[in-house]
Formats: structure tokens, sequence, C-alpha cells
């Protein structure tokens, strides 16, 4: 389990709460980013966005933009599946991440989240991928891993996301198995809608064929 004090970044640019705006402006600019911390000593007390302080005074201290300060942030003991609920929440480009003192310890960015996105949801590891459709009222994981393991082979990860307006289920599944042609037929064959699949495939692709079979005539 991967929590939030073990991907953030200790090299960061924060802001001190009497800093002036434009100093705040040109750290932005240097660190080509949209958000930054303010501090006050090395108390967090929030993000402070480009956008505000564009529209501030350039001589004005930071800490009279405190109306603005965005309250986003995670515990470095919190899991990092938290860290991106607040980047989505708030849509900032990094998460502070705080301890138990409101201390600012480092910064998650996005690209730390991606790679544990990656690793959870095992997009690296071999095998292949099949995103189903189905109303959500016919979602039965059982029958799912049923028809799997009816084609020698394993859900090493599951994932759904529900349509609330049409009420309809994606389900994406990572399957240890990288011949995925047999395992779309058996879906298809109990009316589950295949929305997209990767992996190897036996089937036969008919143009390929008369197409080798006109150059092996030419040939000739």
């Amino acid at each position: 389990m991967t929590f939030c004090g073990q991907l953030f970044d200790t090299n960061f640019v924060s802001v001190d709460v009497h800093d002036k705006v434009s100093v705040a402006i040109e750290s932005m600019e240097a660190q080509q980013c949209k958000h930054l911390p303010v501090l006050e000593g090395n108390i967090f007390l929030g993000m402070i966005a480009e956008d505000d302080l564009l529209d501030a005074d350039v001589e004005e201290e930071i800490i009279n933009l405190k109306r603005f300060f965005i309250n986003a942030f995670v515990r470095s003991t919190d899991y990092f599946m938290l860290a991106l609920k607040v980047r989505s929440k708030f849509n900032i480009d990094c998460i502070p991440v705080l301890n138990e003192k409101n201390e600012l310890e480092g910064l998650v960015g996005i690209e730390k989240m991606l790679d544990q996105i990656s690793n959870v949801t095992g997009i690296s590891d071999p095998g292949s991928m099949l995103v189903l459709e189905v109303n959500r009222f016919d979602y039965a994981l059982g029958e799912i891993n049923r028809l799997v393991e009816s084609n020698d082979a394993n859900i090493m990860h599951l994932n759904t996301v529900q349509d609330p307006v049409s009420e309809q289920m994606q389900i994406i599944l990572r399957i240890n198995k990288e011949e995925i042609s047999d395992i779309v037929s058996t879906f298809q064959r109990h009316e589950y809608q295949v929305l997209y699949y990767y992996g190897e495939e036996t089937y036969s692709n008919s143009l390929q064929d008369n197409l080798d079979h006109l150059i092996n005539y030419l040939n000739i």
C-alpha cells in the first residue's frame, strides 16, 4: 500500500504569507506552475492560484489575498488515492502533504500520481484489457469472472464506471492472458457489449488474407 508520505517531493517552491504578490508571480513563472503553497513559517495556510495573483496589486502582501487561499491538502499517512480525489476536487497541479502539526512536508505532483495509478491498475503488467458495457442492473461480477475463467484466464484488476444518465456501466478488465479473441467471443455470445480490447488476437482478417493471396498470385 502506498501512502502520500512515500510520494511527495521535498524540492518545491513556496511563498511566505508576507511576500509580495510580485514574488509569487515570479516564482510561478520560474517553476512553470499554476499554484503555490502559502506558508507562515512552515505552517501551511493554503494554495494560491496564478489567476488570483494576476488580478491583484503586485505590491500587495499575499496575506491580503487570504480569501482566495485553496484549503487543499492530504496527510502523509493518507492513502495516495485521496491525493487524486483532492486533485480532482480543487483542480490544482500539485497536492500539499502535511504532517500532524500542519507543517508542509512536500508536494505530490501529477506525474507521481499517474505512476501510482499505473501500478494499481496493472496497466504495465503483461496481459490484455477488455472494456464491457452493461446495464447497471445486469452487472454480475460472479458471471463475468466465470466467463473469463472459462477461457483459462483470470481477472487481475477490475474497475467500473457508471453513467448516471443512461444507467449503463462500463467494466474495465485487466486479464492475465495475452490472447484475447476467445474471451471477446465468449462475452459477445453472452450478449455483453464489448467496447474496446487490446491484446493478441487469432481472428482471421479476411481483407489481409485476400491481399496476401493477390500478392502470391502476382508473384507467380
